[in-house]
């Protein structure tokens, strides 16, 4: 991360405290991480439009033995 800014917003208590113990993070740790799930969605989505539509050539043994 290059840069950052810093910005003000209003974030019910509630919602904020729930956030925080799932992430067990502080203010800023948390935000960052709903704001990258965020950003990250759009790719999630495509890849769940994917199941069931790609073929794997190599066995699940083959993963395996390649860890």
């Amino acid at each position: 991360m290059d840069t950052a800014r810093k910005i003000t917003v209003e974030i019910p208590e509630e919602l904020l405290e729930k956030a925080q113990r799932a992430s067990g993070s502080g203010i800023t740790q948390t935000v960052r991480a709903g704001l990258e799930l965020v950003a990250a969605s759009q790719t999630y989505k495509r890849l769940r439009q994917l199941r069931g539509k790609v073929r794997f050539t190599r066995t699940p043994a083959e993963l395996k033995a390649d860890r």
